[in-house]
């Protein structure tokens, strides 16, 4: 592996590059910082890393292009980014001084209604995913907004309201076509490059890029049951550490995932409640609408709603209900980690967070604690059977914060690091790649569940990515004299 220069001197290496020599044969679109459409194409979901330039966007139009821009990369030694939604908590898709390979215009999706097979370009969000697979009674287990890009969620994990029922969407990925880091192109499968196919599900940012998924769906909808049950905060304590015990053995087909935030405004709710923090639970049931009802009732009943929305739904409606606290265009950023349960000190240590969190900037949310459920199937799946780590873990549980003026930007920082703080005892070594914002060194060798696999994982890193081109991630870095050059 080439030594590392450090991030000033690998900045200014890259602002001095014109990138004159950008082969003529690349199809798509290729931006420098001074060209018309430059701040257009560096545009993604979360406005926090604004001020960020890439060095280069190469916009592919199609595989051949991304083999091309790699190859062209590579030649260089210039460290890759890759962009695919732009959801990226640590705007990973379009850093400063990158070479970026944007894949987002990569949007072919097949259904094989017969086998439940879909494959599917990393470009393609999980709204036009769903939109597809629903034509044919079909969902992927996946994400729960629908502007997030298939390709970051799917490499490393993919965690939605289908997950009780089936596994993350890695569990769910059967193969991958990729391109390494020196341009050739692979396939990675249970038979082909097995190792590889482990090391991409979870952790497959650090690894290739890849241009193809291939899921395995399964029979969901188009009728579901969904909505929202608001709660006072007052209630809160009760209701979390119900429900903890409740989903213990509670039904595959249902989810119910907490959020305590600001009340935003909906019909029910008092005018004087709006901008108060409460408690929302936001339940999806996928079984028999014969047992809907008995399954909501009784999440219902665990406290004393203000607010009841939960009712017959469509998958199409019910996959994007939170698409409305995930704006595009405003900065953002998070914290989590895993949790065992929801005792009672967990419970009351992230409500009183909620009580200190920033007011309001503008409208919409601002700072939301907000929980996902890892059961049920999830488990089905031994914890070495991918890269993905999910032992122990009964909940997700991230600091969420969102909001518009950058002289702000401490106070909403700083309301995630004191919540992870408030349960820092509670949190599990291992964690979910994708739903935080890196938290150093020692928090990645524990995300992956255990020193001997991420061991494996530095060994795939130095077999498939040894110089570390992509880097620009939360980052494995190779391990040294175990990998054989690609």
């Amino acid at each position: 592996m080439t030594d590392r220069v450090d991030d000033e001197e690998e900045l200014l290496f890259m602002s001095k590059l014109d990138f004159g020599d950008f082969p003529s044969s690349f199809r798509g679109s290729a931006f420098r910082p001074d060209d018309p459409g430059y701040a257009e194409a560096r545009t993604i979901w979360n406005c926090r890393t604004m001020d960020a330039g890439p060095a280069f966007i190469a916009q592919c139009a199609d595989t051949d292009d991304v083999v091309t821009a790699v190859r062209y990369a590579s030649d260089r030694d210039l460290p890759l980014a890759l962009r695919s939604g732009g959801h990226s908590t640590d705007g990973a898709g379009m850093p400063d001084g990158a070479f970026v390979v944007d894949l987002s215009h990569l949007k072919a999706i097949e259904v094989d209604p017969a086998s439940g097979l879909v494959r599917v370009q990393p470009g393609v969000t999980l709204g036009v995913l769903d939109a597809a697979t629903q034509k044919h009674g079909l969902v992927v287990p996946s994400g729960t907004v629908t502007t997030t890009g298939v390709g970051g969620l799917a490499l490393g994990g993919g965690l939605g309201f289908n997950s009780r029922r089936f596994g993350m969407t890695v569990d769910n990925t059967v193969a991958y076509d990729m391109v390494t880091v020196d341009g050739r192109r692979v396939r990675a499968d249970l038979d082909k490059n097995p190792d590889l196919f482990w090391g991409l599900r979870g952790a497959g940012h650090n690894l290739g890029v890849v241009t193809s998924f291939e899921f395995q769906a399964h029979q969901v909808g188009p009728n579901v049951h969904s909505g929202l049950i608001l709660y006072p905060l007052d209630q809160a304590e009760e209701i979390l550490t119900a429900l903890d015990a409740h989903m213990a053995g509670a039904s595959r087909a249902l989810t119910v995932d907490p959020v305590l935030l600001p009340a935003p405004p909906m019909p029910g709710l008092p005018e004087s409640l709006i901008g108060v923090p409460i408690l929302i639970l936001v339940v999806v049931f996928t079984g028999d609408p014969a047992t809907a009802d008995e399954a909501v009732e009784v999440v219902a009943t665990l406290g004393t709603p203000m607010v009841n929305t939960v009712g017959p739904s469509t998958w199409l409606q019910t996959n994007s209900i939170l698409d409305v606290i995930a704006p595009p265009g405003r900065r953002n950023y998070s914290k989590g980690g895993y949790i065992a349960a929801l005792t009672p000190p967990v419970a009351a240590a992230f409500i009183e967070q909620m009580g200190r969190a920033p007011a309001p900037d503008g409208p919409g949310v601002s700072a939301a604690i907000a929980f996902q459920a890892v059961s049920g199937a999830v488990h089905d799946f031994d914890e070495d059977s991918v890269a993905f780590s999910r032992t122990g873990a009964m909940w997700l549980w991230e600091a969420v914060v969102q909001w518009d003026d950058p002289a702000r930007d401490d106070e909403f920082l700083a309301f995630t690091a004191k919540a992870l703080a408030s349960v820092k005892p509670h949190v599990l070594s291992n964690s979910y790649v994708n739903l935080t914002a890196h938290q150093g060194e020692e928090w990645l060798r524990g995300l992956y569940g255990s020193p001997r696999k991420f061991r494996r994982l530095q060994a795939l890193k130095a077999e498939w990515d040894p110089r570390n081109l992509l880097r620009f991630n939360k980052n494995i870095e190779p391990a040294s004299g175990t990998g054989a050059s690609v």
